[in-house]
């Protein structure tokens, strides 16, 4: 899968004070398009725990905030695989408004047993997105 698209509206209640949404708010939205992202390739993630004990987790973010969001407004989040290994996945997330970037992050994951031990990605997605 080349590239996936989320669909994100602002709500009151991810702006500040500012009246623009709120920078830790861009990660849920990043997170969301991420959990969608999987979901279409097909992965359980609650199986891939229960039955496989392997779950991901974020790594490290690089984040750029380049403008700001508001109120009501639409956004799109676009998830595109950068890299993957045996362990661990570079992705690119950015967030536009009416297709301009305004917010975009390298989002490095790996996979994790439930006992925290690093795993190998579970195979059906290293097939899904080589």
């Amino acid at each position: 899968m080349a590239m996936h698209e989320f669909q994100v509206r602002v709500y009151y209640e991810d702006t500040d004070m500012a009246g623009i949404v709120y920078y830790a708010n861009y990660l849920k939205f990043i997170e969301r398009a991420r959990s969608d992202w999987v979901r279409d390739l097909g992965i359980d993630q609650r199986a891939m725990r229960d039955v496989e004990g392997i779950v991901f987790v974020v790594r490290r973010v690089e984040a750029d905030y380049l403008a700001p969001a508001h109120f009501d407004e639409e956004l799109t989040v676009r998830t595109s695989v950068i890299s993957s290994s045996g362990v661990r996945m570079l992705l690119t997330q950015e967030v536009l408004r009416e297709g301009t970037p305004i917010f975009q992050a390298e989002v490095t994951l790996v996979a994790v047993t439930t006992e925290g031990q690093i795993a190998r990605l579970p195979e059906a997605l290293r097939r899904r997105i080589h």
